[in-house]
């Protein structure tokens, strides 16, 4: 029995509130397996065009005219839309305590938020909803679902950390003069250049495995805050370009990025390293 049969099933034994609740969730959940589906075949369809099929000779394969294959190339979702999701994302961002309080509460940085904003603003361009949660210390976050997007260092979230050492290019790593980067390939290790003063850090973007072996969850980390917010200015300035090398593959790359001292807003962002593709 699939999700659908299984959802009307529940339905019909279910009360009112609970059938209109749930026809809700079961719509939504259709509606993003719609949209994946058009995303699939507009990409299939740009890939046999830059094959050299004309769009007459598409339309005569595939039963239509060549007017309909026109329509299909340009309206539904992007391809690079994937290397979001395939749905409604969820972010889990991780956070401190509040200081200073009897009962403190969980709190993230305004760097983190800006992150967030950042991603879900590229997000909602190609039509797809956001949430977050904060993810309190010690840290223990599910990695286990679908459409995650993971926030934060490994020093926060140190489930995140063990999954980086599936990475065989690239990873963090701790010592005693703090947190860096490494890119494994190259002996190459980067120090943020903020722990000196300035106003400029290095930051971990890419795919990594769920524990359950089920799929992946996009990961953005900066050694620092800002080099989480800068991944996410790289991530959004660069996503067609990114997917156009990875598809939906596992993935990772090492970005730096500088930013105005007073504003904190991210002026310029790059790739330090090649983007690496785990599984080809």
């Amino acid at each position: 029995m699939d999700y659908y049969e299984e959802a009307l099933a529940e339905l019909v034994r279910a009360d009112p509130l609970t059938r209109a609740r749930k026809v809700g969730d079961v719509l939504a959940r259709q509606q993003d397996f719609t949209n994946e589906l058009s995303r699939i075949r507009r990409e299939a369809l740009q890939d046999l065009i830059a094959e050299g099929a004309t769009q007459g000779e598409l339309g005569k394969k595939l039963g239509m005219s060549r007017a309909r294959i026109g329509q299909l190339l340009t309206s539904g979702p992007q391809p690079e839309r994937a290397l979001l999701g395939t749905g409604a994302l969820h972010f889990a961002i991780g956070g401190k305590w509040e200081s200073g309080r009897t009962n403190p509460s969980a709190v993230i940085s305004a760097e983190a938020l800006a992150a967030y904003n950042v991603l879900s603003k590229l997000a909602g361009d190609y039509r797809m909803t956001t949430e977050y949660e904060i993810v309190p210390p010690p840290g223990i976050v599910s990695l286990n679902r679908a459409n995650l997007v993971v926030l934060c260092s490994p020093r926060l979230l140190p489930l995140v950390g063990q999954m980086l050492e599936s990475d065989p290019n690239l990873g963090f790593g701790n010592g005693s003069r703090g947190w860096f980067l490494k890119d494994h390939n190259q002996d190459q290790v980067y120090r943020s250049p903020s722990d000196a003063g300035e106003h400029a850090d290095y930051a971990y973007v890419g795919r990594l495995p769920r524990p359950d072996g089920k799929g992946t969850f996009l990961y953005l980390a900066g050694i620092h805050a800002m080099g989480t917010l800068g991944a996410a200015h790289y991530l959004a300035a660069n996503i067609e370009e990114i997917y156009q090398q990875v598809k939906t593959k596992r993935w990772s790359a090492l970005i730096s990025c500088a930013y105005d001292g007073d504003s904190r807003e991210i002026n310029e962002v790059k790739a330090i390293s090649p983007i690496y593709v785990a599984d080809k």
